[in-house]
């Protein structure tokens, strides 16, 4: 009896992971509609091709080699097994398979944040090279210290479903490809001062978020791994509450800084909350999970508009979304941790709030800096190195002309820009209806 039990017990928790990576892989649709929807029309084709492209390439690469330096045994720095999926099966464990593809998911997320730092200049070349390494070398590496057996595990690091570990990564990848590629050509004047360039479909932005948003719900209570006692419901109305609290203080923040409800600030909240409370949504209470992403949300807001002054050309606003708020919210766990969820959870302490004293909010800030620097190190050396050897970013007559055409022959809206000139059959000039 016991036997069959336990047989019926894994295969339910298997069919609930599979259907939670399913749910977080199809965050790539909305990410898709967000990425797009935030950038010009001539970009359009290519900022949606190089989504499906990279996750085709993440899929691969963390097959062959990513799992297994992240949750391969090895040592507490990196896995060193488990290449090609080859793993002793565990009886009493979900299908290595189901856990690869909820794992893989998650990678796909951080790389498709990465790229917010690429978004209109960079080659097609770049987003294959640099989502292979980011999969082999960066991303497996914060894995293991933190999910794997690694060190900042063994000091209880709280990372529920991957602040760190998913969005930061991703965030921090994404502020170095920013800088070494520098702002799109128009978004400055001379002097410094910012001007806009819009993306082209805001309904697409909104449908992208709302998509995002339903994914998460594979995403922070798919990290339970289990559908056994049903604390996937807890994990899901935590998430949810951040969420919604994130989307109304950004509302109202923005309106305060400029005099209108900025919808595109509102959807940062959204996403912003999402990655705070993905730390902490197994930790802490359901009025905690309302602080924490409104405080995310705000903090959105005044990221964006303090990177844009220093000159840092973010569109899709990865390092104030995934690197401020992912920063917020692994640092809350150790503020608002609950005793009774944190023994529930069997990782690190109580946080300040409940006499935890400073102990588990240290680990948290070593954990989000030492994840920060190695990403931003080793991020910066892969680039200078493709920089030097293939260079990174188009040409300026290729930006100007749409990365739709100089990259892939054929824009991705051929309707709404003016036909080229020409007979049929000729190459596609530029049409100069769009900078």
């Amino acid at each position: 009896m016991e036997v069959a039990a336990l047989a019926v017990s894994l295969s339910v928790d298997a069919v609930w992971v599979m259907l939670c990576a399913i749910l977080v892989i199809f965050m790539q649709a909305g990410f898709v509609l967000l990425e797009t929807g935030s950038t010009r029309m001539k970009n359009a084709g290519h900022v949606a091709g190089k989504q499906l492209l990279s996750f085709s390439v993440a899929a691969l690469a963390f097959w062959a080699v990513g799992y297994g330096f992240t949750f391969g045994e090895g040592n507490t720095w990196i896995g060193l097994e488990g290449f090609f999926l080859k793993l002793p099966t565990d009886p009493k464990s979900i299908p290595l398979e189901v856990s690869f593809l909820f794992q893989l998911s998650f990678v796909a997320v951080s790389l498709a944040i990465a790229w917010g730092g690429f978004a209109e200049r960079a080659k097609l070349s770049v987003y294959v090279i640099f989502g292979a390494l980011y999969t082999v070398l960066i991303y497996p590496a914060v894995g293991h210290w933190v999910w794997g057996a690694g060190w900042l595990h063994e000091l209880g690091k709280q990372d529920f479903a991957g602040s760190t570990v998913v969005h930061l990564q991703g965030a921090v990848a994404a502020f170095v490809a920013t800088v070494m590629l520098g702002p799109r050509i128009g978004k400055f004047n001379k002097n410094g001062t910012p001007n806009l360039l819009p993306g082209h479909n805001q309904v697409y932005t909104v449908l992208g978020v709302l998509i995002i948003w339903l994914g998460w719900f594979g995403f922070n209570p798919g990290s339970t791994l289990t559908a056994k006692d049903g604390f996937f419901g807890f994990v899901a109305l935590t998430t949810n509450l951040a969420a919604a609290a994130g989307s109304l203080t950004a509302l109202v923040t923005v309106r305060v800084m400029t005099g209108k409800a900025d919808v595109t600030m509102m959807l940062n909240g959204v996403l912003a909350a999402l990655v705070a409370i993905t730390a902490s949504c197994a930790f802490v209470e359901p009025w905690a999970a309302v602080v924490i992403g409104g405080v995310a949300g705000s903090l959105a807001v005044f990221a964006a508009y303090s990177f844009e002054r220093k000159g840092i050309d973010d569109p899709i606003y990865a390092c104030s979304v995934h690197g401020v708020a992912g920063i917020w919210g692994t640092l809350s766990t150790g503020i608002f941790a609950s005793p009774r969820l944190v023994e529930k959870v069997g990782i690190g302490g109580p946080g300040l709030l409940y006499g935890g004293g400073l102990k588990q909010l240290g680990v948290q800030a070593l954990g989000v800096t030492a994840a920060l620097l190695y990403v931003a190190v080793v991020s910066f050396v892969i680039l200078w190195v493709m920089k030097k050897a293939i260079g990174l970013r188009v040409t300026e007559e290729e930006e100007v002309m749409g990365l739709d055409l100089s990259e892939h022959g054929a824009y991705g809206y051929p309707e709404q820009l003016q036909p080229p000139k020409g007979a049929i059959g000729e190459p596609l000039a530029d049409t100069g209806t769009e900078s």
